[in-house]
This record gives structure tokens, C-alpha cells and sequence, in this order.
């Protein structure tokens, strides 16, 4: 995880990505894609698994639901129908069933892997096994682990975990960096004696424009385990989508909160900024489907959302954002 202060070199090095080439696309868009073509990108989200590998079971009011291996069917089926999506979640995958207690991580970790994660961010509850058991288990996974404003030190879960990432779903680049909560009060202090907190909205600030800037992104995504909202004054999701410029589209955790309408905001430069979330334990899958114009300048807009149950299909629709407008980013 790179320190605050970092330079361009550095903030390049991190994300993986050839100074040569982040230089022609972010600088010469309009010479990339003079006439401007309308790409569809559909977004899957989850937050809050908390262990949940196998269905609720018989006797329970959710009985049936839930799952990684109906969650599975439901990511293959939407990905068999759309060209271009990405799977993201917002945190707190371990905790709440045996699986973690037995095995520390791992088997949800696999599953994440096994069902095509494309980033993630971290949850209070992921380090419920302390620093070294989340790093042995993130080691298991390909996927990258993003979140920008904790500090690790000299610790290894520096190494593991980066500020933020650019995922390209040709020839889109969509920049995701990830938020961590405060964890004081959550997260014992012996079980992350490395880890510093730092303001999330300071480094989110920073994230979303080098992504823009520097990474030439077409769309910029927070994944936040900060909290919907809260009636004091600590940070949320909220909070933050009025308050920082850049960004798109929070999908957020930790409040398990079903949003059955993608709340919507203005950030401070008047664009609108889309905040959604997919409740807890795996029953939903939240999805959002995007049209981005790439030309002269980048046009994006949220063209439908969806809460979609795990284990029965039944469809939690919310239907087209009518009225939306296309914006201009860069």
C-alpha cells in the first residue's frame, strides 16, 4: 500500500500499469475515439457475506436463500448475457458462519476466487482472525484487495492490499479504489497492532483524481465499508458522495442495508453520484448497468439497477433511472 505523498511514478507503479500507456489514453481520448461509441458495462456487487457459503437453512425464515453456489448460476446467467461487467464486493466476507471458524478464511476466500471476483475491499470483520490470517488467506486469491486509507506499515498485508486498481474491460478503464471503516470499537487493537486509520475522505479525494488524471478512467468506483449513514457525524457513504469529486458510484457495506432505490447525490462540482448496496449473507446480488460514451469527452450513465435474490430468482427490479441525462467527466 503506497504511503500519502506519493509521487505519479509511484501511484503508476502500484496499479501496474505502463507509464506509456496510461499516457496515450488519458491524454488523447479524442484521438483514441474521435466519433464517440456507447459501451454497456454492467457492475455486480455484494457486501457483508459474512461466511454464508451454503443456503440459509430448513427451518429458517430464509431458508433456501443465499449461497455460493446459486450465486454462481446468477453471475454466469448475467454474464452470458452481457459483454462487458465486473464483480466487485465491499467487504466483510469472513465471520458469521462455522466455515470461519474452522477454517480461518480460506473457504470463503476459494469461493470468491472460484466465482470471478474482480476487486474487493476490506470489512471490520476481516480481521477477525488478526493481520497474519488475513494476509495467509488474501495470499490464496487472485483478485486484487483494494483500500485507500489504511496503512499497514511494515507489515505483509502491505504488499497485499494497494490503494486502488484499474480493471479494463476493453476499451473501458474503470478505477476502483476501496474504503476501510474507523476501527476503533470494531476491530480489537491486538489483532491489528499495524494498522493505521486514515481519513477516508482525504484519501478518496486523492484516489479519484489520480485515477482520472493519471489513469486516463473512465469511471471511478468507491468501494466503501464506511456505512450507508449514521444520525452522528461519522463518515458514510452519504457523507462522502457529497463531499468528494470523481466519483461515480459508492457500493457500499457494513450497515447491511437492502437498498431497494440507488440513493442518488450531488457531489460538489454538481455531478451526480449513484450510491447502492446489497444487504448482508449473500441474498442479494445488486447490479448495475451503465452506458458510457467514449469520444471527445466521457458521457456515462446509469441505465438500469437491480436488487436480484439469490436462491429464488426472484427479481428485486428498480427499474431504469428515468429522466437521467448523460454527463460529461473528463
Amino acid at each position: 500500500m503506497a504511503e500519502y505523498g506519493y509521487n505519479r511514478r509511484q501511484f503508476i507503479r502500484e496499479l501496474g500499469i505502463s507509464a506509456g500507456a496510461i499516457g496515450l489514453s488519458a491524454y488523447f481520448p479524442a484521438y483514441l475515439h474521435a466519433r464517440g461509441v456507447t459501451y454497456r458495462l454492467s457492475i455486480m456487487h455484494t457486501n457483508d457475506t459474512h461466511s454464508r457459503i451454503d443456503p440459509y437453512p430448513e427451518g429458517s425464515s430464509m431458508a433456501g436463500m443465499g449461497g455460493i453456489s446459486a450465486r454462481m448460476d446468477l453471475l454466469n446467467t448475467i454474464r452470458s448475457e452481457s459483454k462487458r461487467s465486473i464483480l466487485l464486493d465491499a467487504g466483510d466476507f469472513f465471520q458469521g458462519t462455522p466455515y470461519f471458524n474452522f477454517y480461518q478464511g480460506e473457504v470463503e476466500i476459494r469461493a470468491m476466487q472460484q466465482l470471478g471476483y474482480d476487486a474487493a475491499t476490506l470489512g471490520n470483520h476481516d480481521f477477525d482472525g488478526g493481520m497474519d490470517n488475513l494476509f495467509t488467506q488474501l495470499s490464496r486469491a487472485k483478485f486484487p484487495v483494494v483500500c485507500a486509507n489504511y496503512s499497514f506499515g511494515r507489515h505483509a498485508l502491505a504488499q497485499r492490499c494497494q490503494s486502488a486498481v484499474v480493471i479494463r474491460r476493453d476499451p473501458l478503464k474503470i478505477g476502483v479504489f476501496g474504503l476501510g471503516i474507523n476501527p476503533s470499537g470494531l476491530i480489537p487493537p491486538a489483532l491489528v497492532p499495524h494498522l493505521t486509520y486514515v481519513d477516508p475522505f482525504e484519501a478518496a479525494r486523492r484516489q479519484a483524481q489520480q485515477l482520472r488524471t493519471i489513469c486516463g478512467c473512465h469511471m471511478v468506483i468507491c468501494l466503501s465499508h464506511l456505512g450507508l449513514g449514521y444520525a452522528d457525524d461519522r463518515p458514510s457513504d452519504r457523507q462522502l458522495a457529497q463531499t468528494v469529486p470523481g466519483i461515480d458510484l459508492i457500493v457500499g457495506g457494513h450497515t447491511h442495508s437492502f437498498l431497494d432505490q440507488a440513493e442518488v447525490y450531488t457531489n460538489p462540482i454538481g455531478q451526480r453520484v449513484y450510491v447502492v448496496q446489497a444487504g448482508h449473507s449473500g441474498l442479494r446480488l445488486g447490479k448495475v448497468d451503465w452506458d458510457i460514451k467514449v469520444g471527445k469527452r466521457t458521457e456515462i450513465y446509469p441505465v438500469e439497477a437491480s436488487l436480484i435474490s439469490i436462491g429464488d430468482s426472484k427479481n428485486l427490479g428498480l427499474g431504469p433511472f428515468k429522466g437521467e441525462r448523460p454527463r460529461s467527466l473528463c
